[in-house]
């Protein structure tokens, strides 16, 4: 009788186009997952007579590329989609936070299912949170949609215009913190990382501040704060400290490796070598930060700096990043390469790369996620790229950014796991979520006294 001389595996991709590490384009490959990891990248012709899978997945058509990671986001703020465009500031402190006030579990449960749908049908397979309330709901969420995030509380003790119900005393908000990353550290079979946060330097004051940071190097986890968003915010830490905000953590010896500081528009050159020096991780988010201003993208990459992406939640404009990216480009070129005529001032390449292996950086997992390479977490997605709007390209990259939108993710993998086939959510009921929302929603805006929502 003759041997079997196949090895086995969990999934096989066949018949498909790949994005490299290098962005570099490749036809007839097979992408072979084992025990959640890539196992195995080659040309299609010897991968498969070399393994046989429990699964197969037909790549025919499709690039496959890694999953897009939303560095920041707001799953609390998924029933204000629509609300806040065209509204004046301060729309954070009088709408987003009283909004957030007024939720009560059952509705962050909704609200998170409803943001990992559209995360999951847009292709983004991992999330940073910036925080909100009841976050174990938003923890139970993720783990029955299968997604990959980074969770934590929203974390505030002082501000006039906060509600009470959303600030707390420095004690409790470490206590409520501690208990969630005891609870859900290393959940959903290790998709889920609980950090600790500050909302804003505005509403937290200098003992929380200390005292977060504390909290979060005795767990060795990652902490992650608002910063340099606005100009009040600047304007607070000039009048009350006497420094701008990145500078004034630095003088608390706060700053390293593991702080995220999330949309980082008004920066000094002081305060973007204070990040280089610690190398602390920044995100942008370009659909909601182009009413604040227009980041130094371009001088931040050539500092060689850790930048990901992120949506700022559905508030804003939704949870597409492929939305967020072609915004971006456009950005960039009209704030940084029109002035000085560069029309390649922030290259497609480099956008990707925010949106992909930035967002890993961001994570702090960026030895297991963002590129396709063996050995990493098979956390990825493919592309129907067989269609008019996309073929025929001079350059798969360019047309990412330029034409692909997330209607053309057909495929989402995390974990190893197929969360979505053929455009099918797998892992959660999309009409049932989608019903819950709207009736969560309606009640929600009498209660915050906000708007109704039209019927």
């Amino acid at each position: 009788m003759e041997k079997d001389h196949t090895h086995s595996a969990d999934l096989i991709i066949d018949n498909c186009s790949i994005l490299t590490s290098a962005f570099e384009f490749k036809n007839n490959q097979c992408i072979v997952i084992k025990n959640k990891k890539i196992e195995a990248i080659g040309d299609q012709s010897v991968l498969a007579g070399t393994y046989h899978a429990a699964e197969q997945l037909s790549g025919k058509g499709k690039l496959v590329m890694p999953g897009l990671i939303d560095a920041h986001t707001h799953t609390n703020q998924q029933l204000l989609r629509g609300r806040i465009t065209d509204e004046y500031p301060m729309i954070w402190t009088r709408i987003m936070v009283p909004f957030e006030s007024n939720l009560r579990e059952k509705d962050v449960y909704i609200s998170t299912k409803l943001s990992c749908l559209e995360m999951i049908r847009s292709g983004t397979t991992g999330f940073i949170d910036a925080g909100g309330r009841h976050m174990h709901q938003v923890a139970e969420a993720v783990i029955k949609a299968g997604l990959r995030a980074v969770i934590t509380c929203s974390t505030m003790d002082s501000g006039k215009e906060i509600p009470a119900t959303m600030k707390a005393s420095p004690g409790y908000n470490i206590r409520r913190n501690e208990q969630l990353f005891k609870d859900f550290q290393g959940a959903g079979d290790g998709r889920l990382d609980v950090w600790f946060s500050l909302r804003s330097l505005i509403s937290c004051s200098a003992d929380l501040v200390l005292k977060v940071f504390e909290a979060a190097d005795s767990l060795s986890t990652g902490v992650q704060t608002h910063m340099n968003e606005y100009p009040n915010e600047i304007s607070y830490c000039l009048e009350n400290f006497r420094m701008r905000p990145y500078e004034f953590l630095e003088s608390l010896g706060v700053l390293h490796e593991r702080f995220l500081g999330a949309h980082s528009i008004l920066l000094s050159e002081n305060e973007m070598d204070i990040i280089k020096k610690h190398q602390s991780k920044i995100v942008h988010c370009p659909i909601s930060n182009a009413g604040k201003g227009i980041p130094n993208t371009p001088g931040l990459l050539q500092k060689k700096m850790d930048i990901g992406m992120g949506t700022d939640g559905a508030a804003h404009s939704g949870l597409s990043l492929f939305d967020q990216m072609k915004v971006f480009k456009s950005m960039i070129r009209a704030g940084f390469g029109v002035p000085i005529h560069d029309p390649a001032i922030l290259p497609s390449a480099s956008i990707l790369e925010m949106a992909t292996s930035g967002g890993a950086e961001a994570m702090m997992k960026g030895d297991q996620l963002g590129t396709l390479d063996v050995g990493k977490k098979a956390d990825l997605i493919t592309i129907n790229i067989d269609q008019p709007h996309i073929q025929p390209t001079h350059s798969i990259v360019n047309s990412l950014i330029e034409s692909v939108n997330s209607n053309d993710v057909t495929d989402t993998i995390i974990d190893g796991n197929i969360v979505m086939k053929n455009r099918e959510v797998l892992t959660l009921d999309e009409e049932k979520t989608i019903y819950e929302s709207r009736l969560a929603a309606k009640d929600l805006f009498v209660r915050a006294n906000l708007a109704s929502l039209p019927s």
